[in-house]
């Protein structure tokens, strides 16, 4: 069972707006053990829109179209593959009178056109739309390529897709073995030097199997198993994680789509009852917006500082202005004299700093890209790491940040703090 997904959309040929669908749309093929081998682009052109959705519907067994399901004249989506199927266009009663509610409780006249959104293909399963107007559609060929087509909005396709049409996908391919996947996460440790240490297992693997895929700030580990029950899967995704662990364990911070380096930080925090806080140069807030970001950080962090400025430093925390006149506000000194002031002022247990250069000049000769990274505690000696980033202004700024979650995950999983 293979899959193409074709997102449709003028405004993305033109840059305007990423597709963000397709990848979405993909993961969760992944999921379902339905391989996705091509991805396609079209505009909102009737040609060329029949066109890919002919060389799609020849080559692949499940098409998956998103976009183009609106009102307006340039949504042809259904249109379009209705006269490809030579099938009508009908409406869903149910979707049409949520359109009219829709207009009604905002004293808004309904348009013509508006009825398009509750239109669905002759013979295919319509699929409600719990966020928006425009339904979906599944339809399922005995003869050809099969068909699903998503609205644009991310929110309603993921909505949509995870509520509806992944589950009618899961019963309309039941396999006759179960698949099971688990994602693994990492931080600290590149794409290419990852799958190096990994290498013999990547290459030697059957089942199961092991996709590595790079994101901006980590590293994620795809490893899918089949088998007859869930306990067998399980096995086997628990030994081969057993061997990546003794290989890059200590970059494995986590699991799951959402489970976000820093959610995971906060959480250990809160259960050990600990509490956090940050004196922040370069970041400019960063780390602590992202702290406070989470749901529950209230109960690890009371607040924190941003020190832009040298005299803030001094002003704010109690900086010696000596030691930054000696050493820099670029320096190893002043990361820890942040990290200590900011730990005394906040009476807290744990305490980052973060001072650099985010570009794209130089400062105090350090060149762009040079962070310092400072940590103190109640239970820990004070220690700071100094840090090259070779990226853009806003990644170095989000590196740091990172990279500051990832000491502070370390040195909770290093260190027994216990009150």
């Amino acid at each position: 069972m293979h899959a193409e997904i074709i997102a449709v959309g003028t405004e993305m040929l033109l840059g305007e707006i990423v597709d963000t669908n397709s990848k979405y749309i993909s993961e969760g093929l992944a999921d379902l053990g339905i391989d996705v081998y091509y991805h396609s682009l079209v505009g909102d052109n009737e040609t060329r829109m029949e066109e890919v959705i002919s060389l799609a519907a020849a080559r692949s067994d499940l098409v998956i179209l998103s976009g183009g399901l609106g009102p307006t004249p340039d949504d042809l989506t259904k249109q379009v593959v209705a006269r490809f199927l030579q099938r009508k266009l009908v409406v869903d009663q149910v979707a049409l009178r949520k359109i009219s509610a829709f207009f009604e409780a905002r004293k808004r006249t309904m348009t013509p056109n508006n009825k398009v959104q509750a239109m669905y293909i002759d013979g295919a399963v319509s699929l409600p739309n719990e966020v928006g107007l425009a339904v979906g559609n599944f339809y399922h060929s005995d003869q050809g390529a099969d068909f699903l087509l998503l609205p644009g909005p991310p929110h309603e396709m993921e909505t949509m897709f995870d509520q509806t049409a992944k589950p009618l996908l899961a019963s309309q391919y039941q396999r006759s073995q179960i698949l099971s996947t688990r994602l693994l996460r990492f931080y600290g440790i590149g794409e290419s030097n990852l799958v190096t240490k990994l290498a013999d297992l990547i290459d030697e693997q059957v089942n199961p199997t092991i996709a590595p895929y790079a994101k901006e700030t980590e590293v994620t580990l795809r490893l899918t198993a089949t088998g007859q029950t869930e306990a067998e899967n399980q096995q086997l995704l628990d030994d081969l994680e057993e061997k990546i662990s003794a290989r890059v364990g200590r970059y494995l911070y986590g699991y799951g789509e959402n489970n976000s380096l820093p959610a995971v930080v906060v959480e250990k925090l809160k259960q050990r009852g600990l509490t956090i806080s940050a004196a922040e140069s370069l970041t400019g807030g960063s780390f602590q917006a992202a702290v406070t970001a989470i749901p529950g950080a209230s109960a690890v962090f009371p607040g924190g500082f941003v020190t832009y400025a040298a005299k803030q430093k001094e002003q704010m925390l109690g900086i010696d202005a000596d030691l930054i006149e000696r050493y820099g506000v670029v320096s190893e000194q002043t990361a820890r004299a942040m990290a200590e002031r900011t730990l005394a002022l906040t009476d807290t247990d744990l305490a980052l700093s973060f001072t650099g250069v985010a570009g794209p000049e130089e400062l105090e000769g350090h060149p762009a890209g040079t962070v310092w990274i400072g940590l103190a505690g109640k239970q820990i000696p004070t220690s700071a790491r100094l840090y090259s980033f070779q990226y853009d202004r806003s990644r170095v700024r989000n590196s740091a940040v990172m990279t500051g979650f990832s000491q502070l995950y370390q040195a909770l999983a290093q260190i027994d703090f216990k009150r």
